[in-house]
Parts: structure tokens; C-alpha cells; sequence
């Protein structure tokens, strides 16, 4: 086989982790290389909380001393028991187009797994939520990838699936177009819902955005808990204050106030939706870097930016059947067209392809299934 395997460890390793796919990606003009600090957080144990749970190490792969593939082997035994079997996970896999070299990452991680009385793994997933860098692209590579999103070479589906990878969950983005008109029916239900003198719905206010953001935080954690999927409810782990305060200094600069609506009932937090620009835009013209004389790309962004990404939405469960998300969702794009007229679409990521009540509530608003992105898994 002629591969070697070697630990991220020095400066030069973590640039040829970070360098290899822009050469991987060098015929696929579509491709938008992640901000390379957000990718290095997740392999910080000082950043990313998941290493007080589990273990994460990454990995170059050389072949006649040049690098030819890169990956991350992780777990979190709380959160990987509750799967059936007990899976690890491996993700961040960069790699030419070499069947040899796919089967070798694999077996590599296999190893890395048994080494800690493993039998079986997914991937590819992230250190982390999956909310972000989570799963294979498999279908639409004509598209640009949002924000949090891998785009990957069609190859790689087929390289992978040849390790006996079997799938485990696919999940789906939807796009709308802004200049696509809300559907009637939906509009007449969101003036309904909105005309109870029990909700009332409003702009992210940033002037106090700390206490908005922990309004959010708050309803998150038990509309995320409390799932229709049980085993997602047993993965789950609640936002924190300092993380979401974290969150909240890394995008102030970029948030469209009218792309992040509260509905409450009664005064109280009921439900929300968090849309934000897509990062990547910015990224690509970058390189994947952030420094000191890009921030003025970033602070006028938002004024320029074509697509906008669902970030995170929920409902307090006691609130649910209300119509809340149709509230928040409907009006999140009406008031975001406004606000920002240069954005051409919306892509919302990450809906399960089993959740089918967040599928139709999507088709509804007239959005339509346009990416899927893949998760296998491998059993030893």
C-alpha cells in the first residue's frame, strides 16, 4: 500500500491538514473552504468542551513523503452508547482518488477504535453537535456549500461506500428562493396564529442581545430534549451559557436582527428561529482565513451577502401545534427579504430524512429538498 499514518502535531502538520483540500478542490469551483479557526477550535481541548467527554485525534496520511489524505478518529463513550451497537466516529476526511488509500483511512480507524474496545464507527461526523460539519455530500455537487456545510467530490461517496460502509442517516437541505412568494395558505395560517392577542413575535433585539440569546438558549435545551426521535434526545447536550455567548461574539458582527424572530406566548419565550449570512462567501475570498484586514469584509458583509442559512430553530414543547414554527419561519423571510434585499435564497440544513413533520412544514412554505448530506457506518 506505501501509506504512512502521522499524529497532527506541529504548526507544519496543522497547515498540511488545511492545505490538502485546496488541492483536492482545485477542479471543483464550487467548493468554500471552512474558516480555518473554527476548525481548529474543534480540535482545541481548550475550545471545544467535547474533550472533557471524549478524545479526538486527526491524522495526515503520506504516500512517497506527500500528503494524499487526512482525517479525525473521536468519541464520546456517554453519548456513543446510547447508539445500537456503541459507535466511534471519524470525520474530517480529505483524500485523493485512490480506492487503496480510502480502504487504508478506514482500517486505520477501525484500529483506533478496537484499540479502545470499539466494534463500530460512523462518519463522517464532527467532534461535536451535528448541527455543522456533519455527514457526506451525496447528491447536488452544482451548488456551493452553506455555512457549516462540507462539499465534497463526488468520488468520495464512491470511494467510501466500497469500505463497506452501509448508510445510517441521510439528512436533507431545502432551499427557497426569496424572490419566491409565501404560498396563500401558509400566509393566511401565519396571520391567524399572529392575530392571537396570546403571541406576539419580534426582531432579535440588539441592544440586548445577551438576554436574547439566553431566551433562546433557554428554549432550545427543552425543545431539544424533549424529541420525537428518542435516541437524538439521549445524544443531546444542552447549550451553555458561555458557549452560546461564545457563539453569539463570533456572529453579532454578521446577524441580520430580522433573520432571528422570538415568538412568545404570554410574555413567555415559546419559540424561535436563528437564520444567519452564509459565512462562506466571505471564506472563499479569503481563503479560509480571518485576520486582522479582512474584518471589513465581514462588518459589510451582511449587506452584500447572496444566501442566508437556518441555523438553529425550536419550540418549547408545552407550545407545540400552535403554529409557532410557521410563525416564526413565514415571517423570518418576509421580514428578512426586507431587510436584505441582495440575498437571493435561504437554505435550511440538517433536517433528518425520518423527520417528516419538519419536511412538510418546509414544503409548505414552499422550500424544496436540494442537497443531502450522508452519515455511514461501519461495523468490526
Amino acid at each position: 500500500m506505501g501509506f504512512t499514518f502521522s499524529s497532527v502535531n506541529s504548526p507544519r502538520d496543522v497547515d498540511a491538514f488545511h492545505q490538502l483540500p485546496f488541492r483536492i478542490y482545485e477542479e471543483y469551483p464550487h467548493w468554500s473552504p471552512p474558516f480555518r479557526f473554527e476548525i481548529e477550535n474543534i480540535f482545541d481541548p481548550d475550545e471545544n468542551p467535547f474533550f472533557n467527554k471524549g478524545e479526538c485525534e486527526r491524522f495526515l496520511v503520506r504516500k512517497n513523503g506527500r500528503v494524499v489524505g487526512r482525517f479525525a478518529v473521536m468519541n464520546t463513550p456517554h453519548r456513543d452508547k446510547v447508539l445500537e451497537p456503541t459507535m466511534g466516529g471519524i470525520g474530517f476526511i480529505e483524500m485523493e482518488n485512490d480506492p487503496e488509500l480510502a480502504q487504508g483511512i478506514i482500517d486505520f480507524a477501525k484500529d483506533w477504535h478496537r484499540e479502545r474496545d470499539y466494534h463500530a464507527m460512523r462518519g463522517p461526523i464532527n467532534f461535536g453537535e451535528n448541527d455543522t460539519y456533519w455527514g457526506l455530500l451525496v447528491e447536488n455537487y452544482e451548488e456551493p456549500p452553506i455555512y457549516g456545510m462540507f462539499y465534497h467530490p463526488p468520488y468520495y461517496k464512491d470511494l467510501l461506500e466500497q469500505t463497506d460502509a452501509e448508510q445510517l442517516d441521510d439528512h436533507w437541505s431545502y432551499k427557497r428562493d426569496f424572490d419566491q412568494p409565501i404560498p396563500e395558505r401558509m400566509q393566511k395560517i401565519t396571520d391567524r396564529i399572529e392575530s392571537r392577542s396570546s403571541v406576539t413575535l419580534r426582531s432579535l433585539d440588539k441592544s440586548n442581545i445577551y438576554q436574547d440569546a439566553e431566551y433562546i438558549r433557554e428554549i432550545y435545551n427543552e425543545a431539544w430534549r424533549d424529541q420525537d426521535i428518542e435516541h437524538r434526545e439521549e445524544e443531546f447536550t444542552e447549550l451553555t451559557q458561555d458557549s452560546v455567548r461564545e457563539t453569539v461574539e463570533k456572529l453579532k458582527p454578521v446577524l441580520i436582527p430580522d433573520s432571528v424572530l422570538i415568538a412568545f406566548v404570554d410574555g413567555e419565550p415559546a419559540s424561535f428561529v436563528v437564520c444567519v449570512p452564509d459565512l462562506n462567501e466571505v471564506s472563499k475570498e479569503t481563503d479560509g482565513r480571518l485576520r486582522w484586514w479582512h474584518y471589513p469584509k465581514l462588518f459589510w458583509f451582511k449587506r452584500r451577502a447572496k444566501h442566508l442559512r437556518t441555523l438553529v430553530y425550536g419550540t418549547r414543547p408545552k407550545f407545540r401545534k400552535m403554529g409557532l414554527e410557521a410563525l416564526t419561519f413565514t415571517r423570518g423571510i418576509q421580514y428578512t427579504k426586507e431587510a436584505a434585499p441582495s440575498l437571493e435564497y435561504l437554505e435550511g440544513a440538517w433536517v433528518s430524512e425520518s423527520n417528516w413533520l419538519m419536511q412538510r412544514s418546509l414544503e409548505a412554505l414552499g422550500c424544496h429538498h436540494h442537497k443531502t448530506h450522508r452519515t455511514y457506518k461501519w461495523e468490526f
